[in-house]
This record gives structure tokens, C-alpha cells and sequence, in this order.
């Protein structure tokens, strides 16, 4: 694992909670719901290539 994941993870959450609250203070919850849940779709997809990468490397050391 990179620190830059970390660092894209940490950037991605920083924004997407700052969106967040000026889209509630403004009165559009149902933006930042979304917003939100954007914020989450795109660091699952970050993660879902470390994942294969794992998966990938535990495969190759059992030899399957």
C-alpha cells in the first residue's frame, strides 16, 4: 500500500465533507446526500483496484 492512496482517500474525504456542509447550510440536503454518496462511490472504486492488486498477489503465493 502507497501513502498517496492514503493521501487520495484523506482528499477525497476532506471535500467531500466541506461540499457537504455548505450544500446543508444552504438548504439542499438532498444535494449533499448526494454528494456524499458520490464521495463514497469514488473512494470504493480507489480501494476495489488495492483490493484485485491483494487478491491478485495472495493467488500467486498459494500457486492457484
Amino acid at each position: 500500500m502507497d501513502v498517496d492512496l492514503i493521501f487520495k482517500i484523506a482528499a477525497v474525504g476532506i471535500i467531500t465533507a466541506v461540499l457537504n456542509q455548505l450544500l446543508v447550510r444552504s438548504g439542499r440536503e438532498e444535494q449533499a446526500m448526494l454528494t456524499t454518496i458520490a464521495g463514497l462511490v469514488v473512494v470504493l472504486v480507489v480501494i476495489s483496484g488495492e483490493i484485485s492488486r491483494l487478491f491478485a498477489m495472495i493467488k500467486s503465493m498459494f500457486g492457484f
